[in-house]
C-alpha cells in the first residue's frame, strides 16, 4: 500500500516537472531597434474668442 502511494506520487511529481519544462514561456534575447523620437514642430496658438457674458437672473436669496 505504501509502495503504491509512493509510486503514484513519484509519477505525478515527474509528470509535473515534465509539464513545467515544456510549458514555460521561452524568452529570446533579441535586440530591438528603437525608432528615434521625432519632435513635431509647435503649431502657432490661435487666440480664443471670448463669449459674451450673459446676465444672470436674480435668485432672491
Amino acid at each position: 500500500m505504501i509502495i503504491t502511494i509512493t509510486l503514484i506520487l513519484t509519477v505525478l511529481v515527474a509528470f509535473n516537472f515534465f509539464l513545467l519544462a515544456f510549458s514555460c514561456n521561452k524568452t529570446t534575447k533579441k535586440t530591438t531597434i528603437e525608432k528615434p523620437n521625432i519632435i513635431n514642430p509647435v503649431k502657432a496658438e490661435t487666440p480664443t474668442k471670448r463669449l459674451a457674458t450673459s446676465q444672470l437672473a436674480p435668485t432672491g436669496s
